[in-house]
């Protein structure tokens, strides 16, 4: 038997079965291609396509070899053309396609899976071509001699027909058996109290997509991202959000609201601190709320599939008024097998265009987002009193230049949102990382510095350190000027003058005024925001001589921790309805506010000091002023961290030194 003969004896044994694969392999490819969704049944037919696209990378790179090598001396060259191109399609498919069931997909490289889905349409189509010309070309004895593929015998057709009916049977008792196991919805509890109206949640103003509960699986078990985004699951451990709910302030402030109203008073808080309790049910008499230790949702806080499961927002008053809605999920999501778990992460890892479209809806890009839990408000129905308007910061930004939408945006043509500024781009190998590698971090720096210091998280600590001391406040000593200022006591010509400014000093013995000016000039809201009645913003204003004896000083730290009561601060001071400070941030007894004193955006705030300069003093005088921060004032933190010792650190935002000469002012007789 001659070498062709053996050769076309081999590549008649590949043939059925490459083919069979091509076939499977196409068919899958063409139906999760252009049929939308992501339905169980198209999961498994890309598992079906994967399984097939592996055997026909293993089996055709032989066969085209052995095609190849025994077609070198065919001289017809249309035949030819279509072949090498057909070959060089085949190539590119399978490396697009090995890439992406190795790696995955990502942000990117999505070309990759580009290049796999034009070449396979390609390939198809080249093959057809080829065949095509073969049949125009060669007599049907030619072509059953030269090419096995021309000869479509009964058992060739035969194999074909029930290697497809075979995959297709595989694809549909898969997807019967899995929604009769796995998609079970989640069981009404008949024991749900409603003390605050036919809605399930209230009063917090959250809703879900069904008006009803939702499996814990599908808004918990944050850790399964990692598998994937690890360094975004890592910055995310490290949020305020993750540990909105095991914040030691958080339980004592929920453990006290739960024991003055009950465990469905919790709802108010939880939509936006602990949502896995409030969305699954648990805020009912014999279930637990989100301030308990080591319960699914103290450990989750503000999940990653609270604010990814988020489908749009419901009002702008806040209170957690965000609508849920749990993804389709992709097959065995929850699942507690690891090789099911791998299973589903490789199916997402092989298909992410449904996970992208769910994880990364357009409402996440919006600053109205950012309201539904940082704007707030208390009702009748839990103050006993009348509707309180609380802290608002969306409604802040709205005003301020950033958003683009007030009077004043004529000095800033760009909108800058929430995220530019608490989700700043960072370096990241994640798959979700664009063409620059870089994504939103999930620190979201902002102003909570007393989580990362209980935490020993130094690099949360070094984050919002520095995202408070970024030149957003900046703060001026005013020079003290005068009216009655001289600068010499003879003449001079005036062109010898080179300051038109008049000469600042103070006398001894007088009482003096100085200001300080402070500026709003980053910060995209009113500063402070958030929580300004337990946390403290003061200047520490500090006089000094020429041999260090203090003139005068406001705003001094005690050995107790406590800030100088005349200090002027930033802040707000609630009351109830005798009148009395609600310190404890209990604010179910809130019914207005007695004080509150806070920068908007762009605005500066003067602040007035009046001294006497002893006759002791030396000069000159050296005057120091610093904007101070610190999370948590003395007395709350004194309450709420309980037996737990720590310094409350403090942050020094911006500060300013000025020094002014002293002089002794002559009687005149």
């Amino acid at each position: 038997m001659s070498k062709q003969s053996n050769l076309l004896d081999t590549e008649q044994r590949f043939s059925p079965l490459v083919v069979l694969a091509l076939t499977i392999s196409a068919l899958s490819g063409y139906a999760t291609y252009f049929v939308g969704g992501l339905g169980h049944w198209k999961q498994w037919t890309y598992l079906l396509h994967a399984l097939s696209g592996t055997y026909l990378a293993v089996a055709i790179l032989p066969y085209v070899f052995i095609h190849f090598y025994r077609t070198l001396g065919l001289r017809r060259v249309v035949v030819i053309i279509f072949g090498w191109l057909t070959a060089l399609c085949v190539l590119a498919m399978i490396a697009s396609g090995g890439y992406v069931l190795i790696f995955g997909q990502t942000e990117a490289l999505r070309w990759v899976h580009t290049v796999h889905v034009w070449t396979a349409h390609a390939t198809v189509t080249l093959i057809i071509a080829h065949l095509a010309a073969h049949l125009l070309l060669f007599s049907e004895k030619q072509r059953t001699r030269r090419d096995p593929l021309m000869t479509l015998s009964p058992a060739f057709i035969k194999t074909n027909v029930v290697g497809v009916f075979i995959s297709l049977s595989l694809v549909a008792i898969a997807t019967i058996a899995y929604d009769a196991m796995y998609t079970q919805p989640p069981e009404a509890r008949p024991d749900y109290t409603y003390p605050y109206g036919p809605g399930p949640f209230l009063p917090s103003q959250t809703q879900t997509q069904s008006e009803g509960f939702v499996a814990q699986s599908q808004i918990a078990r944050s850790e399964s991202c990692a598998s994937c985004h690890l360094e975004v699951t890592q910055q995310w451990l490290s949020s305020l959000h993750a540990q909105a709910a095991s914040d030691d302030a958080y339980e004592r402030n929920i453990d006290l609201l739960v024991k003055a109203r009950g465990i469905e008073a919790a709802r108010y808080c939880e939509g936006c601190h602990a949502p896995v309790a409030l969305l699954t049910g648990q805020l009912t008499p014999g279930g637990v709320h989100g301030g308990i230790a080591d319960t699914p949702a103290n450990q989750e806080g503000v999940s990653c599939l609270t604010c990814h499961g988020t489908t749009e927002v419901v009002h702008l008053k806040g209170v957690g008024s965000y609508r849920f809605a749990p993804s389709n999920g992709y097959l065995f999501a929850d699942s507690e097998s690891d090789v099911l778990s791998k299973l589903h992460n490789f199916l997402i890892r092989i298909n992410p265009s449904a996970h992208r479209a769910t994880m990364s809806r357009a409402v996440l890009k919006r600053p109205e987002l950012c309201a539904t839990c940082h704007v707030q408000f208390m009702d009748k129905d839990m103050n006993n009193w009348g509707w309180v308007k609380m802290q608002d910061d969306y409604d802040s930004w709205l005003k301020s230049h950033y958003s683009g939408q007030a009077h004043n945006t004529f000095s800033r043509p760009d909108v800058v949102r929430c995220q530019d500024c608490h989700m700043p781009l960072v370096n990241a190998g994640d798959p979700s990382s664009d063409t620059q590698g870089k994504v939103r971090s999930h620190r979201w720096p902002g102003a909570n510095t007393i989580i990362p210091a209980l935490n020993g998280d130094r690099e949360q600590s070094f984050q919002v350190e520095r995202f408070l001391q970024s030149d957003k406040i900046r703060l001026k000593i005013e020079q003290p000027a005068r009216v009655d200022a001289v600068r010499a006591k003879q003449y001079s010509d005036t062109t010898f003058v080179g300051t038109p400014e008049a000469p600042y000093y103070l006398y001894l013995g007088e009482s003096a005024t100085l200001k300080v000016a402070i500026t709003n000039v980053g910060v995209g809201h009113a500063f402070p925001a958030g929580t300004t009645d337990i946390n403290e913003v003061w200047v520490h204003l500090r006089v000094v001589d020429a041999q260090n004896k203090v003139v005068y000083e406001s705003g001094a730290l005690d050995d107790a921790g406590f800030v100088d009561p005349k200090a002027l601060f930033y802040k707000s001071v609630p009351i109830d309805r005798h009148g009395k400070e609600v310190w404890k941030h209990d604010l179910f007894n809130m019914t207005g506010i007695s004080y509150k004193r806070v920068i908007d955006a762009g605005e500066t705030d003067l602040l007035t000091y009046r001294l006497a300069v002893p006759y002791w003093a030396k000069s000159p005088l050296t005057v120091s002023a610093v904007l101070r921060y610190r999370k948590f004032n003395r007395r709350y933190a004194d309450w709420a961290l309980g037996d737990i010792n720590i310094d409350l650190p403090v942050v020094d935002m911006a500060r300013d030194a000025l020094l002014i000469p002293v002089q002794y002012k002559a009687r005149v007789e």
